[in-house]
This record gives structure tokens, C-alpha cells and sequence, in this order.
């Protein structure tokens, strides 16, 4: 077959996911394209992508798929579907994100032709303590734009889509355990916020709301420490301090690199 269309799904409350897939789509020369964000879209209803080229983005939580991501995901239904999988981590490592993300795919239909790990803006990432501060760059643009140049030319050589041959990716089954974590959540710094609501329009899981008095609250039960609110707020009222943010700054930031697989 013949594809003319990519369908682009992901799952990006800070938009380093969703500029990766744009890029790897745009880098496919396809005319269509539809998106299928799923960052703000808690609903079960079936996503069903069957004469498309699919390209999946997610983001790497603790060396896994996101949680919220993974669960969100579920809702694809494919048909021996040509899939682009990619996994975008905050500059340490994305460990087991990029076969897991390979075996969901498969599970829910999708043969994945070609995969990549691209680097993204920690969610903890400070001005004064940066971990890949400003990423995905231009240069990682440019290189998701070419690896679906790549995946598109792979695609057009198969003769068949075998979904039995499956496409070695780095990583462990079992997968890594992820612990579960201490419930946390950024405060708001009250003299500084107005109340605007913008943090809680950006919240992916409806962990913002107002309190009784009109102020700003977060339950750190729903909250995934994505830090959309506090990377956005216009007046800088939305802070989480955590050491991690240290100790990630100390360890890796040293520039990492894109990785392609075909």
C-alpha cells in the first residue's frame, strides 16, 4: 500500500513529544496529516488508525513510559498498521521506555518499522540548575526530520509487514520496576499569582483547581510532577523544588545525542 498520511499520536503536557512527532512527520514529506493528542483527552473512546502511517510519541518517566501515556494509549486500535515509535528523555536515560513502547505498539496492532530516543527539557530543569535546557533544539529537529526520512524510504523497500519480525530495540523484558513514588506536587507562591487559571487548563490530570477561597490548589495524589504548570506560569508562581533537580544537573548535563533505529 501506498500511504499519503501520517497520524500522529502523543501524549505531551510540556510539547517536547508532540514537537519531536511533528518534526519526524514533517520529515516523512507526506501531504495529510492528522493528530490524535492525547495529553488533555482522558476519555476511553477507540482511536482506530488503519491506512496510515502511525508515529507515536511519549515521554520517558523513570526509564519507562509515562504512566498517564501508556494508559492513554490503550485506546489505539491498528490494523497491521506501519508505526514511527519514539521516546523523548530528560538527559539521563530512557532505559526501558523505547521497547516498551514497541511491545504496546505491537499489542495494540501496529507493526513498528523504525524507532528513536530524543532529548527533551527535564521536566525538573531549573534556570539556575539546567538538565538539556532548551531541547529538542534545531539540531534535534533537523534530526527527527531525517530519521523519518529514513523510516518513509524503509517503509517504501517492505514488501510485506511482518509483524513477526520484531524491530531490536534497546531495553529488558521484564521491563525496569518502577517504584511507586512519594505523592508531591508544585505549590503556588501566592503573592505572585493572579489567579489566572492557566495552570489549571495545562494540568494533564486535573490535579489544578481552585479552592473555596478562589486560590489555587494541587492534590499531589493526581499530580505526575510533569512541571507543565511551572515551566508555563507567566508570572512565575508555580514552583517545585525537589533535589532532584541537583542532582540531575550535577550528573547529566552533559549533551546526549538522538538515537536512530531501523
Amino acid at each position: 500500500m501506498k500511504y499519503t498520511t501520517t497520524h500522529l499520536v502523543y501524549y505531551s503536557p510540556t510539547r517536547t513529544s508532540a514537537q519531536i512527532a511533528e518534526h519526524i512527520a514533517r520529515g516523512t514529506g507526506f501531504v495529510h496529516m492528522i493528530e490524535s493528542d492525547l495529553t488533555y483527552d482522558p476519555t476511553s473512546s477507540p482511536i482506530s488508525i488503519q491506512d496510515e502511517l502511525a508515529i507515536f510519541a511519549v515521554p520517558v518517566y523513570a526509564g519507562r513510559v509515562a504512566p498517564v501515556a501508556r494508559e492513554r494509549l490503550s485506546r489505539l486500535e491498528g490494523s497491521h498498521t506501519p508505526a514511527i515509535i519514539a521516546v523523548v528523555y530528560g538527559n539521563r536515560h530512557y532505559e526501558d521506555a523505547l521497547i516498551e513502547l514497541r511491545d504496546l505498539a505491537i499489542s495494540r496492532g501496529f507493526v513498528p518499522i523504525a524507532a528513536g530516543t530524543f532529548i527533551g527539557e527535564h521536566s525538573y530543569s531549573r534556570p539556575e540548575m539546567p538538565v538539556a535546557a532548551g531541547r529538542p533544539d534545531q539540531a534535534d529537529c533537523e534530526q527527527a526530520e531525517f530519521f523519518g526520512k529514513q523510516a518513509v524510504e524503509k517503509l517504501a523497500k517492505l514488501t510485506v509487514l511482518d509483524e513477526t519480525a520484531l524491530l531490536a530495540v534497546p531495553g529488558n523484558i521484564p521491563y525496569k520496576e518502577v517504584k511507586p513514588s512519594t505523592p508531591a506536587a508544585p505549590v503556588t507562591r501566592k503573592e505572585l499569582c493572579t489567579a489566572c487559571g492557566l495552570c489549571i487548563e495545562l494540568c494533564p490530570t486535573s490535579a489544578i483547581r481552585f479552592d473555596q477561597d478562589g486560590e489555587i490548589e494541587t492534590d499531589p495524589v493526581l499530580c505526575t510532577k510533569c512541571c507543565a504548570c511551572v515551566k508555563e506560569c507567566p508570572n512565575q508562581a508555580r514552583v517545585f523544588d525537589t533535589p532532584y533537580t541537583a542532582m540531575l544537573h550535577a550528573n547529566f548535563s552533559a549533551r546526549r545525542e538522538p538515537e536512530i533505529f531501523l
